[in-house]
């Protein structure tokens, strides 16, 4: 089972158990739970359910595993020769990372694939 969340102006791909980088948001804290409501497309193996444009009921449920983690920095110099013009940017975008835990979409069923039933024996 997957389904395709947008967070601000990104859209992902998301199964659970899997763990997503999404944009900072100040309010998480660890162990918290975030919401995605915003569902585009579920896909349950047989069946699938798109959203027009988002799927009305359906929300993805996620806990956060780092609430704020500084991505790779970014340095601008800018330079006019002939000016005695010189000027140094730096820049580091801050990002959570997030565990994905359930999909719960109305209408929508999931179909046992052979590797969870033999997990689950």
């Amino acid at each position: 089972m997957f389904a395709i969340i947008e967070n601000g102006s990104h859209q992902y791909r998301v199964e659970p158990g899997s763990q997503l980088q999404i944009d900072y948001q100040s309010d998480a804290e660890k162990g918290g739970e975030i919401v995605f409501d915003q569902v585009l497309l579920a896909n349950g193996g047989d069946s699938s359910v798109i959203g027009t444009p988002t799927i009305d009921g359906a929300k993805v449920t996620a806990e956060v595993l780092t609430p704020q983690k500084k991505g790779k920095k970014i340095e601008v110099g800018i330079y006019r020769r002939r000016k005695n013009s010189r000027r140094h940017i730096g820049h580091r975008q801050k990002y959570t990372i997030v565990k994905i835990n359930d999909i719960d979409v109305p209408g929508l069923k999931a179909s046992e694939t052979e590797t969870d039933t033999e997990a689950e024996a």
